[in-house]
């Protein structure tokens, strides 16, 4: 079943791999469902089912002009949910991602759902305004925008390198890694790139902290600079009662890549 009809009729690339409890992962901007190769095998291995699906306008997925909005996320979420049919199933949402695993639980609630987890995501509230003063400036998604306006191939570029904490001596990642996360990128159409800033940029998630009713794990690296860890992950872990918070200190927003033994590790012991 590699596609599943969304409500608007979009088609939705998904991948279904083993036989266990269903874990489902969901990527972030502006990558694709295979950005969890790590995780993807170490789920299998421990014998778990794996789905992953590429977001509305992202990699194998139809391209359509709108519906880059949280409200759509979830309901594209919801249909995959709902036509292969699982049940008990974790959902771990990386990055914007996090986003779609927040609104589900408004919108869908845990009938199908048993835990939940959240890697270096969005939630709560990204943007900086009076009552979140720890957020992301205006000016710096705007920015964003406009350098994926002028010339998305080189920000796509200049983006991975701070995704993954690379610098001008080390880096956490090889230039395989580095390039095979450029092809996943570009796969995206630039209408889906540009509105996905505004989504995960400008949502507020924190009404919908009420709605993690499941156990939640949260995860993030204390130097991610793409995602900055107090109004994401702290501030979830405050809203979010009984959640458990991880961080992974020194590590960059990447860490599915830049510490996959760690993060397999943790969650398949949280799934288990």
């Amino acid at each position: 079943m590699p596609f599943v009809d969304a409500k608007d009729g979009t088609k939705l690339h998904v991948k279904d791999a083993g036989t266990g409890r269903p874990v489902v992962l969901i990527h972030g901007w502006p990558l694709t469902g295979d950005m969890f190769e790590y995780q993807t095998v170490a789920l299998l291995e421990a014998g778990y089912r794996v789905v992953t699906y590429d977001r509305r306008g992202f990699g194998q997925s139809g391209h359509p002009a709108t519906g880059y909005d949280y409200d759509t996320f979830a309901d594209d979420l919801a249909a995959v949910l709902d036509k292969l049919e699982l049940e008990q199933a974790t959902l771990v949402g990386f990055s914007m991602g996090g986003g779609e695993v927040a609104r589900y639980l408004s919108r869908h609630g845990t009938k199908r759902i048993a835990k939940v987890a959240l890697v270096a995501s969005v939630v709560a509230y990204l943007l900086k305004d009076n009552t979140n003063p720890d957020g992301v400036d205006l000016s710096a998604f705007d920015d964003m925008k406009a350098q994926i306006r002028q010339d998305r191939f080189a920000f796509l570029q200049s983006f991975a390198k701070m995704f993954y904490g690379v610098g001008w001596v080390t880096s956490p990642v090889s230039q395989g890694l580095l390039d095979w996360t450029f092809v996943l990128a570009v796969m995206a159409s630039p209408m889906a790139t540009l509105r996905c800033v505004d989504a995960f940029g400008k949502t507020d998630f924190r009404p919908d902290l009420k709605a993690f009713t499941v156990p939640t794990l949260i995860i993030h690296g204390t130097a991610d600079k793409t995602v900055p860890i107090d109004p994401s992950a702290r501030a979830a872990a405050k809203g979010i009662g009984g959640a458990k918070l991880i961080e992974y200190e020194g590590e960059p927003h990447g860490l599915f890549a830049t510490a996959p033994d760690r993060l397999n590790t943790d969650l398949i012991q949280f799934v288990g």
